[in-house]
């Protein structure tokens, strides 16, 4: 958004939207290890990447027939904020803490300001999709209580 453009050269998801076959793995069996690791704190894409090195699961939709944020939502463990949501405010939260040490950094006072225009556009985009609260509201001051 607010930097250049890559290049062509990405990952891209398979187009058999199946479980591959020696892949033996069930929902009963992911289910409550999604469930385990999202109670130590691992968010949604690092528990898929921890099932993909760890336990050999290429992508557990394919498996499951579900999300695994849509799993946590059944079990009622899913993070309060998205992910990127969240990720974007510990990041100005970063950024903020750098320009206390270093005032005269222009650079980063411009990137934090690129920074937070994201996350009221994806705050935006959240609330319209009703996956916050409409009341909900990035404050510099208030964005430190995430910080743990």
């Amino acid at each position: 958004m607010h930097t250049k453009k890559n290049g062509i050269s990405k990952t891209t998801i398979p187009f058999k939207r199946s479980s591959p076959k020696w892949s033996n793995s069930t929902l009963e069996q992911l289910t409550p290890l999604i469930c385990k690791l999202a109670k130590k704190g691992l968010v949604p894409s690092q528990i898929g990447i921890y099932l993909r090195d760890c336990k050999g699961i290429p992508q557990t939709k394919n498996v499951t027939e579900k999300k695994i944020i849509r799993i946590l939502k059944g079990k009622k463990i899913a993070p309060e904020i998205p992910e990127d949501l969240y990720f974007l405010i510990k990041k100005a939260i970063n950024v903020r803490k750098h320009l206390e040490r270093n005032k005269k950094d222009k650079d980063s006072r411009f990137r934090l300001i690129l920074i937070e225009s994201k996350i009221h556009r994806l705050s935006r985009y959240y609330k319209r999709k009703n996956m916050i609260p409409v009341k909900w509201k990035y404050g510099s001051s208030s964005s430190s209580l995430l910080n743990n």
